[in-house]
């Protein structure tokens, strides 16, 4: 049988966690009969790519394992598009697991909803692996927590990690932009897709992420510090789509009070209220490495 869904897992050194990834897309409720599995790794340095091809050698899914040397996320997402059979791709990242009935859940809600052309699952509001790991990911499941069907949302991301895409529209507005190398490839299509009359939504679908095993300030600088930086081409393509004042760190502190109210009242967890403190540090290390990025682009030749 021709396969419904394609899992695009584009990895670049996670062998910390790409074992538990693949066994929670192993684990799903959903018929491997309908599901192949496409692997891209983007020049790992550790034993990424070795844990992938233990794996792929003996699993009852049809899989295919590619191995580029660092190219960026576009060049390895497009790789999955341009071989993908399924009528939908759900991209799991390399340090994400799954909820049982993750796959099911997200294929059966595109099913029913044609004008959906993106859907992401929900962040599960567990405890991380310390305190920092706990905030981050409240913070990042707060953050989502808003209506992607609505014309207010229009500047807010569903990410990749987790969703799933309609391929059909994929091959009507194009793949993602191969200059993104590092993040913003996910944002940048987001917009196309919106821009092509499609909306994006969520499903209540469970997936954790890195936060599980913990974190560290140096390791939380360092991811936001990237993103920063990466998001110069991000913005310098999008001009005038965010304001750069709604992210500087005292209104990264306000939106931190907020988003803790809002995880107060379902939670009942007094640590949310460390929130805005650790918005603001995301916030420097966002800036520094955007500040860095920029200085570069525009240094004489």
């Amino acid at each position: 049988m021709k396969p419904k869904v394609t899992v695009g897992i584009c990895v670049r050194n996670c062998e910390e966690y790409v074992e538990e990834t693949i066994k929670s897309v192993l684990n799903q409720d959903f018929p491997f009969k309908l599901v192949e599995i496409i692997f891209v790794d983007d020049g790992s340095q550790d034993n990424t790519l070795a844990i992938i091809r233990k794996y792929a050698s003996s699993m009852r899914v049809s899989s295919t394992v590619f191995h580029t040397s660092w190219r960026g996320i576009g060049h390895a997402r497009n790789m999955v598009i341009d071989r993908a059979i399924g009528d939908y791709i759900i991209w799991v990242d390399g340090d994400m697991t799954l909820s049982k009935d993750f796959m099911r859940k997200l294929v059966d809600y595109m099913d029913k909803h044609p004008r959906i052309a993106v859907a992401k699952g929900k962040q599960a509001l567990e405890p991380g692996g310390n305190l920092l790991a706990t905030l981050e990911t409240y913070g990042r499941a707060a953050s989502r927590m808003v209506d992607y069907e609505s014309e207010k949302s229009y500047a807010k991301s569903l990410g990749t990690g987790g969703c799933i895409y309609r391929v059909e529209v994929l091959r009507r507005v194009g793949k993602f932009d191969e200059n993104f190398r590092g993040y913003g490839e996910d944002f940048d299509l987001e917009l196309r897709i919106r821009g092509a009359g499609y909306s994006l939504s969520t499903v209540n679908s469970k997936f954790r992420d890195y936060e599980r095993h913990g974190l560290s300030w140096k390791n939380l600088w360092s991811r936001y510090m990237l993103r920063g930086y990466y998001s110069h081409y991000f913005f310098h393509k999008n001009t005038g789509l965010i304001k750069h004042h709604r992210i500087l760190p005292p209104a990264a502190f306000l939106s931190g009070l907020l988003d803790a109210y809002k995880l107060f009242k379902s939670t009942h967890e007094k640590i949310v209220f460390l929130l805005p403190f650790q918005y603001g540090f995301k916030t420097l290390a966002w800036y520094f490495g955007f500040v860095k990025s920029h200085l570069n682009f525009y240094q004489p030749r």
